[in-house]
């Protein structure tokens, strides 16, 4: 379980992961060594898993998005295995989530436009064995786009 100042910490640096470690326990309120520790025991005990940099995708050159709802046909292990294996390599596909409902995966696609978006379709996802449909939104304005997490 996360304590108050842990919560700060990941606050903090997920707003800003470039902060030195002197400037992160200014901004916290704590000595410098304490920080440091801390953010070492997060990092080593996995609740911090990465450092990453923020790409405006737009500014990136990827003006479309979309979400992808995708239903199997057939729900065996070597369909699934296949489908998650191929995704997983796909620059194109940032999240793909197992879900309930009517599609078994929705992911979430970035190209640079619309005939990015039919060379994905027709070169990539209608070339997957085991496919029963693929629905797509288009994602006209990202109202809401958060990475972090609440603390």
């Amino acid at each position: 379980m996360l304590d108050p100042q842990d919560r700060r910490l990941l606050l903090r640096l997920q707003k800003d992961s470039r902060l030195s470690n002197q400037q992160l326990a200014d901004e916290v309120g704590m000595s410098a060594s304490a920080c440091w520790r801390r953010v070492d025991s997060l990092e080593k005990s996995g609740v911090i898993a990465r450092y990453t940099a923020l790409v405006d995708r737009e500014q990136a050159g990827f003006a479309m998005s979309a979400i992808l709802h995708v239903a199997l046909e057939r729900h065996d292990q070597t369909f699934v295995t296949q489908f998650v294996a191929r995704v997983k390599k796909r620059p194109e596909v940032l999240e793909c989530f197992a879900t309930t409902g009517d599609a078994d995966y929705h992911l979430r696609v970035v190209v640079s436009d619309m005939a990015a978006y039919n060379r994905f379709l027709d070169d990539f996802m209608f070339k997957i064995p085991g496919l029963r449909h693929v629905r797509t939104n288009v994602i006209l304005k990202e109202i809401k786009y958060e990475v972090a997490l609440p603390f």
